[in-house]
């Protein structure tokens, strides 16, 4: 857990500078409030807005960014106003809650912008019971929207847009499919399933924050897309936050709301919350129980008794979601593993056809785009194989199994990275060998995807001219992989 986020590498310090530009965008959200004259509510409403701006916004472009950080406002008010008026009508507002759960993780079939303004809408109805929102409060809250998701902005696109000096990453498209066969369809019923289970048992344990349970059972959907995510970062919800409540009782508590205090706790939260995310979901948590600790503490509520409840309900939203990804039209983490590794190989293949098109002269051949596609595509692989490697996993063979296919996958990928280095030069030359490698290496990842049987590797030393060497290693890693991918029997791959 320690090492996942002090010696996990940081290219271009890219963590670092999102995590420090959150902290300066949330902070001047909340100094504009407090200069607009809004009370403490309201600052905690646009720093809330501020944090989920910088946060969940996540385009390919930086233009794109820009349209969905102006239209989460479009999104987040008329649900704001929805749950503020329907705050004196508990079956009213818990059914408007669940709605509201339904269509934000349905929304993530329009991709990046449609997950965005799902959680932003979701987080909206929430923060409204957090902060026990009613209809006179609204003005000043949609004030504070507005004037935060502003400040975000000019922060992110003015102050400090580091994005634009880098290519626009490519972001794979989600598994395709239709109707119920649609992978966000399927987790829409399953995440109010969930958070309709979670909501009735948290309201038990508490009528005042039931809506905690909610919460919980609402983020552990989040970025997964199998039952085996679903149930990892559950458990990941759970560790992060009991170790974020002892934290708050050596913290938070003898801090009681100290407002200068407070506010340099909270920065270091925001910074870990943001520096984290991409690495360690636990430690996230933990920053996260942190910083909503703090804010109960500036609210004047915070208790020990309070903090055993949040745990309390954190644990009946964790189940709400683990029963719900079992029980209601399961995704099993095989089918998902299945079509990531595959995307994977494929885009291998068309990485060695651009690269060999591009070393015997074709005009306006370029693999470059096909690799950064391949590295998004394995970032996906290893966030759906992780069930099977986690360390709780039973399974040791299929887990020994899993591991083999990530390290022969970082293999290929290494050696497709090789490839294109050497394609770019434009003194490399093209002979009949690259094209006889090219060929078995194209057929190696026919037979992988189709289920036939994987062609024999050149035999003898690896060859000493670059680029067909790197044809050697890649030929070699595809032939490694057709044992782990699939059982005894040659038919089922490794998330079977």
């Amino acid at each position: 857990m320690l090492k996942k986020v002090f010696v996990s590498p940081d290219p271009g310090r890219s963590r670092l500078r999102f995590a420090a530009r959150a902290v300066l965008g949330i902070g001047l959200a909340v100094v504009v409030c407090g200069l607009a004259g809004t009370s403490l509510v309201g600052a905690i409403t646009g720093g809330l807005a501020a944090l989920l701006a910088l946060f969940t916004v996540t385009d390919a472009t930086v233009r794109g960014q820009a349209v969905t950080t102006a239209l989460l406002p479009v999104a987040g008010l008329p649900v704001l106003t929805a749950a503020a008026a329907l705050h004196g009508h508990p079956v009213a507002r818990d059914l408007g809650f669940l709605a509201v759960v339904g269509a934000g993780v349905y929304a993530r079939r329009w991709g990046p912008r449609g997950h965005s303004l799902g959680v932003f809408a979701f987080m909206t109805f929430f923060i409204a019971q957090f902060l026990r929102a009613t209809p006179e409060r609204l003005p000043e809250m949609y004030a504070a929207v507005l004037l935060s998701v502003a400040a975000a902005a000019a922060v992110r696109f003015g102050l400090w847009c580091y994005e634009r000096r880098r290519p626009a990453p490519a972001v794979p498209a989600p598994p395709a499919g239709s109707g119920l066969a649609r992978i966000t369809t399927r987790q829409a019923v399953q995440a109010t399933a969930g958070a309709g289970f979670a909501l009735v048992v948290g309201q038990l344990v508490s009528g005042e924050r039931w809506y905690w349970a909610v919460g919980a059972a609402w983020w552990v959907f989040v970025n997964t897309a199998s039952r085996g995510e679903t149930l990892v970062r559950g458990f990941r919800r759970v560790l992060g936050t009991v170790v974020g409540i002892g934290l708050g009782l050596l913290v938070a508590v003898p801090l009681a709301g100290a407002a200068v205090p407070t506010a340099v706790v909270a920065a270091a939260c925001v910074f870990g919350i943001f520096y984290t995310a991409a690495v360690s979901y636990t430690w996230m948590m933990l920053c996260v129980t942190l910083l909503a600790e703090l804010l109960y503490g500036l609210l004047d509520v915070l208790s020990p008794g309070l903090l055993a409840l949040r745990l309390a309900e954190t644990g009946v939203g964790a189940l709400g979601a683990a029963l719900a990804v079992l029980f209601v039209l399961p995704v099993t983490t095989h089918a998902v593993t299945d079509a990531w590794i595959q995307r994977a190989l494929r885009c291998v293949h068309a990485c060695t056809s651009e690269a060999a098109a591009r070393l015997a002269g074709t005009e306006g051949a370029d693999p470059g785009p096909r690799v950064a596609e391949l590295e998004q595509l394995l970032v996906r692989v290893r966030l759906s194989v992780a069930p099977l490697v986690h360390p709780l996993n039973p399974m040791h063979g299929r887990r020994r199994r899993a591991r083999r296919v990530l390290c022969l996958l970082d293999d290929c990928a290494r050696e497709v990275r090789g490839l294109v280095a050497v394609a770019a030069d434009p003194e490399a030359s093209h002979d009949a060998r690259l094209t006889a490698a090219c060929w078995r290496v194209e057929s190696a990842v026919e037979a992988l995807t189709g289920g036939g049987a994987v062609p024999a590797r050149a035999a003898g030393p690896r060859a000493a001219e670059p680029a067909l060497a790197h044809l050697h290693g890649l030929e070699h890693a595809l032939a490694e992989l057709a044992a782990p991918l699939r059982t005894p029997s040659g038919s089922r791959p490794v998330g079977a």
